[in-house]
């Protein structure tokens, strides 16, 4: 591990985490919880698995992470976060919201996973109506499905299908969180790709939260990804 060589918090912070997919890995964990390698490097499509050896090797001299042995029938290593590393929680939320500007364009090569389709809604968007019923909108984007409840002022994900969904929005990744988190409007969504099927008004309940900075987001409890979204 590199250091900037510089008496400054900002300066140590990225001696520590400021390095290529260092960010990414933390990304991981805190959206799936304790994860095996394997799962790690599926979830970080492009790194390589001594690269991604060596970054786990750095966070855990760093105490940012720590290893556990699965239950059996797993029998294998777990890496998860200790309390240092679910501290970067609000530096990853802050800095996803600032990149949503750098969003309203997608690329042919990038990657996508389905824990990312369900975190954006959880961090970016709010219930602005925290009175209404309670609602369940399934989001399909590039073949992954996540699945977003609202209901007394807060929004909840989890990945997979819904039974019985009020709403489904279905496209392109850039469409369906492109106007999820404000960074398309309903008709630029269906121009580029969206199906909205259902209840059309469901989609004034979620409010970008660049808008409603400070509103509760949380996840289900029996989601791997719950320390994503911790209130």
């Amino acid at each position: 591990m590199r250091s900037y060589g510089q008496y400054c918090s900002i300066a140590r912070a990225l001696d520590v985490v400021g390095d290529r997919w260092t960010l990414l890995i933390v990304r991981e964990l805190l959206l799936r919880g304790p994860c095996r390698f394997t799962d790690l490097r599926n979830g970080l499509p492009g790194i390589a698995a001594n690269l991604l050896s060596g970054r786990l090797r750095e966070l855990e001299a760093a105490a940012l992470i720590g290893r556990e042995d699965a239950p059996p029938p797993v029998a294998t290593t777990l890496y998860g976060l200790t309390e240092d590393g679910l501290e970067l929680e609000p530096v990853l939320r802050a800095l996803g919201l600032w990149g949503l500007r750098f969003m309203a364009a997608d690329r042919p090569d990038e990657a996508f996973r389905a824990h990312w389709l369900a975190y954006a809604p959880a961090w970016f968007t709010a219930d602005a109506d925290p009175g209404a019923p309670p609602a369940v909108i399934q989001l399909v984007a590039a073949g992954e499905q996540a699945v977003i409840e609202i209901g007394e002022g807060r929004v909840r994900t989890r990945t997979g299908r819904a039974a019985d969904p009020d709403l489904t929005l279905d496209g392109p990744p850039r469409a369906v969180l492109g106007l999820l988190t404000g960074v398309v409007d309903i008709g630029g969504a269906e121009e580029i790709g969206l199906t909205v099927s259902g209840r059309r008004e469901l989609l004034t309940r979620l409010r970008p939260a660049a808008e409603a900075p400070g509103d509760a987001v949380t996840r289900e409890p029996s989601d791997p990804g719950r320390r994503a979204a911790r209130t």
